[in-house]
């Protein structure tokens, strides 16, 4: 039998793993990962019919909350979907789990979703992290491609932020890029040199159809978004991961950033879209694929 420790070192490399992230995420160290950023698919079917979600705190509840208190959470059965998975929900919430059993105890998990599902994925962080871990709902706004003219167009998207300890956690603000102050005869010219550190609500292109950085992968996010959430919440050295890693932008940043990294994708497309765009590392941090098989890892 294989050691786990061969599919992960944390004194090894970064790796790109192609395979089912639940399975390689329970073989997995605890407490590993400074950061976790995951993008997972949007339920983005048109045809949708659900009840409310709710969670209810209860002192005999069947869901127990990793901070220690007892939940009981009351899901609507979703009747109706385009989407390829039958329920959303149950797909998600066993890999939340295991983010927050493998996030180091300064860690902080990022959740990047859109307006679809952000309300109901709150309501179940709250449950597992606790409602005290929650940091930020980052909103992500752009101005790209078709507007509607029945209601407001949908230009952003949104990421949920918490951290696995609200007394103890990493936020390095003094790293983030800054910004330019909109109003810089208001400050002094020592702020206007600097610039200032970004607010909640982050404005950021697309990845652009012709430039430099599209891979032609469909969820391919901009690097510039990663970078600031690698530059925030880990620090050089640091392991970082995304277990829906599409296009690899992830391991791209923390590379140029000098953390390691774990990518995780059973898309064979998007394990060698990230092998040609990372390409084998440098020396100081090196990169291994790895191709997933269960009979031969358990």
């Amino acid at each position: 039998m294989t050691n786990r420790n061969e599919i992960f070192r944390v004194d090894g490399p970064s790796t790109v793993i192609l395979g089912d992230n639940l399975k390689i995420l329970k073989r997995l160290p605890s407490e590993t990962f400074q950061l976790i950023y995951i993008d997972p698919p949007f339920n983005t079917g048109r045809t949708q019919q659900r009840q409310a979600i709710r969670t209810v705190r209860s002192e005999n509840g069947s869901r127990i909350g990793f901070k220690g208190a007892s939940y009981e959470t009351v899901k609507g059965k979703i009747t109706s979907y385009d989407d390829v998975f039958e329920d959303y929900w149950s797909f998600l919430e066993p890999r939340l789990e295991e983010a927050w059993r493998t996030l180091a105890a300064t860690g902080t998990l990022y959740l990047h979703l859109d307006y679809r599902e952000v309300h109901y994925a709150k309501v179940l962080l709250d449950a597992l992290f606790g409602r005290e871990c929650f940091l930020n709902e980052i909103i992500w706004a752009y101005d790209y491609g078709a507007r509607t003219k029945n209601r407001w167009p949908a230009k952003h998207d949104n990421i949920l932020v918490y951290v696995k300890d609200p007394r103890n956690y990493l936020f390095c603000s003094e790293e983030v890029d800054r910004e330019p102050y909109m109003a810089p005869s208001l400050v002094t010219p020592e702020k206007v040199a600097l610039g200032k550190l970004p607010t909640d609500v982050w404005w950021h292109t697309i990845v652009s159809p012709t430039g430099k950085e599209k891979t032609g992968y469909a969820t391919q996010k901009p690097e510039g978004v990663l970078r600031r959430i690698v530059q925030a919440s880990s620090k050089k050295g640091d392991w970082v991961m995304d277990f829906f890693g599409g296009s690899g932008t992830l391991g791209k940043v923390a590379n140029q950033l000098e953390r390691r990294f774990v990518l995780v994708d059973k898309n064979p497309e998007a394990f060698e879209i990230t092998q040609k765009r990372l390409g084998e590392g440098s020396d100081e941090l090196s990169i291994r694929y790895l191709v997933y098989n269960p009979e031969f890892y358990e």
